[in-house]
């Protein structure tokens, strides 16, 4: 789920950048350190949004930054086992796909995808399921369940997130779409007899 936040730190500017507009420095210094973090409370760091409020500097002997308390807007994403979720597939392996949360990509295994046996085209980035000829590939959209969730608040790149897709109302978007309309028809059918 993701979750609009307020949040207030205290910020050191360095002293390099003490010319330059006061609160695109402060914006730039939050993005750098936050986005892509990890925090068991917060969750996923995706974006600092805006700074609503800079407080009086301070400065620190030995130190040429100065430190500012700001407030600020931002946005996160709390995963939790079973959740259901929406990202973009972003490669292609052999072994399954890497779908994009945005700041960090959940792994759904070749045997999340579907029931049917699932063959990798390496040529076209597709994983493709033998019996219904449906496949995947780089820029699906596809719904997800989270299955296996282990986040490092360390180390986020070694975070681990696996999906299925192994389940009614789960798959790529186009699949769930062309399974909408083949159902409408088939009720359209059966009402007209």
């Amino acid at each position: 789920m993701y979750y609009r936040l307020k949040m207030v730190d205290k910020v050191r500017v360095p002293p390099n950048r003490l010319g330059e507009d006061l609160e695109t420095v402060i914006l730039d210094v939050l993005q750098e350190q936050l986005e892509g973090s990890i925090d068991k409370e917060i969750g996923i760091f995706i974006a600092v949004t805006r700074v609503t409020r800079i407080g009086e500097g301070e400065m620190i002997p030995g130190d040429g930054a100065v430190f500012y308390d700001v407030d600020f807007e931002g946005l996160a994403i709390r995963l939790t086992l079973q959740e259901i979720i929406e990202g973009i597939v972003v490669e292609t392996t052999s072994f399954g796909a890497f779908i994009s949360l945005g700041p960090i990509d959940a792994m759904l295994h070749v045997s999340q995808i579907s029931d049917e046996y699932i063959s990798y085209d390496e040529k076209n980035s597709q994983l493709i399921c033998q019996d219904s000829g449906r496949h995947i590939g780089v820029g699906d959209v596809v719904r997800a369940r989270v299955v296996t969730l282990s986040l490092s608040e360390r180390e986020p790149r070694e975070s681990k997130i696996g999906l299925t897709m192994r389940q009614a109302g789960l798959g790529s978007l186009v699949w769930l779409d062309e399974d909408m309309k083949a159902e409408q028809k088939e009720k359209e059918n059966s009402g007209a007899v």
